[in-house]
């Protein structure tokens, strides 16, 4: 039986494209379809103008573009997309006018061919792992993660077959953990940022959320590059490719991060930590276990760099419309505006600490890569607030961002990457950093993980639905 359209990953419809095989018009008609069908059970998207979709799929038809072209891609509510209203999942931005230009991200996608299927939703100004009222297609009583949880969500479902998010703690690759998807944050100032709503400008990183590895590469080679209008982009080395080496892991090294802060994780976390380690070896890494003591200081120097980023970069927004920010994102901005500079500068010194301690790991070692668990647990549910671990109550957005966070503090390219369903239904997920702009080897281990650990499949919003009903 042919799939239909929707089912099919970026890379296996463009090619089909390509040769003529489908049509952009058969393309955009199939996902706005699986769009309707779906949405009222997940809502993931803000906005979705299906007249500009079909419209920009028709005119594609018969032609041949870019490597995405005629590909529908979700596009997180913090960007700028021409004509559309940038929202950032905030009453206090409910007034803002229609955006003038497409941001930098925007504009890359669009000029390899991609189709601009919606806006999806974001934690409130994206700062927070919960992403309301978005729900996970693999449990819809549980967050799909966030701040970008919107694009997780409507990827994983089948909407789109991919889009882009922002990470200044975990923000693309949580949802990439909740939502069973490949999430890549790619090193810092490797993709402009030009045209998105800051939340950390030290922090934030634009990356891309997809299903397959082979997908995440193929949109990062489109949206790598300088950008005059974002100083913090560098012009070397060159974009990664967009096709993964296949050279397998013979004499790669690759160290296991373990100890604090990647301790204390659910039985299924370990457990699919120890399965991929596994695999690793079989495929002929060199695997060891390394501790990094200076990362127990990164959560309080992430929580600290973006309240004073953040709070600075919405003052104005905080002295006149206070009021319209809901309670969790005012707080942190409240702390923000009240931190002293010497708690700020302290945070920075102890991110150049973290960033020290990873250069010295991988020169020492030699090494190529190194893994931890994406997340401690699976996927909380919509109204959770703590998790229980190591016989501990932790914070929920403390839990996930302390495994996250060390990877914005150091810069490093970092891609996520599902491994394997885990008891509970739920997909597991394991996270691999490389050297700065090593964006390929992070990639190149991601896919021999993809490949040990299997597909972990289509979420079943059917048996979802029953669960949330029962």
């Amino acid at each position: 039986m042919t799939p239909a359209p929707w089912s099919l990953d970026m890379v296996e419809a463009a090619e089909l494209i390509r040769r003529k095989q489908l049509k952009p018009s058969e393309l955009a008609d199939s996902v706005l379809d699986r769009w309707r069908a779906v949405e009222p059970l997940i809502h993931a998207f803000v906005s979705v103008d299906e007249d500009h979709v079909r419209r920009d799929a028709k005119a594609q038809d018969g032609r041949s573009g870019g490597p995405l072209y005629g590909i529908p891609v979700a596009i997180k509510d913090i960007f700028d997309v021409a004509g559309w209203t940038t929202g950032c999942g905030s009453k206090a931005m409910s007034d803002a006018p229609p955006a003038r230009n497409d941001s930098a991200a925007v504009a890359r996608l669009r000029a390899a061919g991609a189709i601009v299927l919606g806006k999806t939703t974001t934690h409130e100004l994206a700062c927070g792992v919960y992403t309301p009222p978005t729900r996970n297609p693999w449990d819809l009583e549980r967050s799909a993660g966030g701040s970008s949880g919107g694009t997780g969500a409507a990827v994983a479902a089948r909407i789109a077959p991919g889009g882009i998010g922002s990470d200044t703690g975990g923000s693309i690759r949580i949802p990439a953990s909740h939502c069973g998807l490949v999430g890549i944050k790619p090193t810092y100032g490797r993709v402009s940022r030009a045209g998105a709503m800051a939340l950390s400008w030290s922090l934030d990183h634009v990356g891309t959320l997809t299903r397959t590895v082979a997908d995440g590469a193929l949109m990062l080679s489109v949206l790598a590059g300088p950008d005059p209008a974002d100083p913090t982009t560098l012009g070397r080395p060159p974009a990664p490719r967009a096709n993964i080496s296949d050279e397998g892991l013979r004499g790669m090294r690759i160290s296991v991060l373990s100890g604090s802060p990647f301790d204390r994780i659910e039985d299924d976390m370990s457990a699919a930590l120890g399965r991929v380690t596994a695999h690793l070896e079989a495929a002929g890494a060199e695997v060891t276990e390394a501790r990094l003591p200076e990362l127990q200081a990164g959560l309080a120097a992430e929580f600290s760099i973006v309240a004073a980023e953040a709070a600075s970069y919405h003052e104005a927004r905080m002295a006149g419309r206070a009021s319209l920010i809901g309670e969790d994102v005012r707080g942190l901005l409240e702390t923000g505006l009240l931190l002293p500079a010497a708690v700020y500068l302290r945070a920075q010194k102890t991110r150049r600490v973290i960033q020290e301690a990873f250069r010295r790991l991988f020169t020492e070692r030699r090494l190529d890569a190194v893994i931890a668990p994406t997340v401690p647990a699976k996927a909380q549910l919509a109204d959770q607030l703590d998790f229980q671990l190591g016989g501990q109550s932790e914070p929920v957005i403390q839990a996930l961002v302390r495994t996250t966070a060390p990877f914005n503090l150091s810069g490093l390219p970092t891609v996520a990457v599902p491994a394997g369903i885990g008891v509970f239904g739920l997909p597991t997920s394991v996270q691999i950093a490389a050297r700065p702009f090593g964006e390929e080897t992070a990639l190149r281990v991601a896919l021999a993980v993809e490949r040990a650990a299997g597909p972990v499949g289509m979420p079943d919003l059917q048996t979802a639905t029953r669960k949330m009903k029962s």
